[in-house]
């Protein structure tokens, strides 16, 4: 496991504009969760690790319940509380340590944070904890024993050990989680459309909203993205970003 990021230095000034969806995606991404939830309507939903709040509106829209956005970040949960039009109650902790009552909670999200939890069995036990009888948990991560093949990782040599070293694996995940009494469901892969072109692809990079940069120097940052401005530069026909996103799914009996 890496260092830790504090995302109240740097991450969160970009992270928004960096990570921003945009409606089709966020819309695609809404039709995944409500797929693989609970039925029945509404649900209470636990954004766990939920920086600014991307997927906020869209829960509140899909499940008709309570929304908690759970954030450590000081900075990302302010800019959470601000880029959010629906109703929602934003709390300050982590995965480790959930502010809410136990069984409060019929479906918890976490949308790329899995790999920042420093404890993972503390965790299991506190998502299980929130979640009803019945509850699902959805994790939507990399797991470094099935890593896709990402396009921008061409042009940063170091970027897929980085995030290999950053991941945990399968096993990592469903092994405290199964601990805590709770029962992997699937793993679904989605084919996830990230970008137009590679030229879009690089403007959301330039943002360096993803904490792999965080592990590089200042060097290789720079020396990447001048490999990346001579791609963008040298394509003709815009081809769209596409790769394999993986959704781990558990329920609390």
């Amino acid at each position: 496991m890496l260092k830790p990021i504090d995302y109240n230095q740097q991450q969160h000034a970009n992270y928004a504009a960096g990570r921003d969806l945009g409606a089709a995606h966020a819309r695609r991404w809404a039709e995944v969760f409500a797929a693989h939830a609970p039925t029945g309507r509404p649900l209470d939903v636990l954004d766990l690790g939920c920086g600014t709040g991307r997927f906020i509106d869209a829960l509140a829209d899909e499940f008709q319940g309570a929304v908690y956005g759970v954030e450590p970040s000081d900075a990302m949960r302010a800019q959470a509380a601000v880029r959010t039009t629906r109703d929602a109650t934003f709390l300050v902790g982590r995965a480790e340590a959930i502010p809410l009552p136990g069984g409060s909670c019929d479906l918890a999200l976490m949308f790329l944070s899995f790999h920042h939890v420093r404890d993972r069995v503390a965790a299991g036990k506190e998502i299980a904890r929130v979640l009803r009888p019945g509850g699902r948990v959805l994790i939507r991560s990399q797991f470094s024993d099935r890593f896709p093949d990402l396009d921008w990782h061409a042009y940063f040599p170091r970027a897929r050990e980085i995030e290999l070293a950053m991941f945990p694996t399968l096993a990592e995940v469903e092994t405290p989680l199964a601990a805590a009494g709770l029962r992997r469901v699937e793993l679904v892969e989605i084919q996830e459309r990230f970008d137009d072109s590679l030229r879009e692809a690089a403007e959301r990079l330039k943002h360096r909203a993803i904490s792999t940069f965080e592990h590089m120097t200042e060097a290789e940052i720079v020396e990447g993205f001048a490999r990346l401005d001579a791609a963008v530069a040298a394509e003709t026909v815009p081809q769209p970003i596409i790769t394999r996103s993986d959704v781990l799914v558990f329920e609390k009996a």
